[in-house]
């Protein structure tokens, strides 16, 4: 699975490892990101989303059902 947030839509970043001699090696930056399930009482059914820490607290603060429909304008389905 992909390393992106279904809410806010972040994705893995990509930049350099710098060693002590300063040789540059690629790496990538990923998101914090969890699966959680919450109650989607409109629907009657517990629904499993990937979202990053920024997004969960998103959640908390809009609220499971404005999240939802956040996600279903983005055109991802739940």
């Amino acid at each position: 699975m992909s390393a992106h947030c279904q809410l806010t839509g972040r994705k893995p970043g990509f930049g350099n490892t710098i060693s002590h001699s300063h040789r540059r090696t690629s790496r990538r930056f990923d998101p914090n990101v969890q699966r959680k399930r919450y109650w989607l009482a409109s629907e009657g059914r517990h629904v499993h989303l990937r979202l990053s820490a920024k997004g969960i607290k998103t959640v908390d603060q809009i609220g499971i059902e404005a999240a939802v429909a956040r996600i279903r304008a983005r055109g991802e389905s739940v």
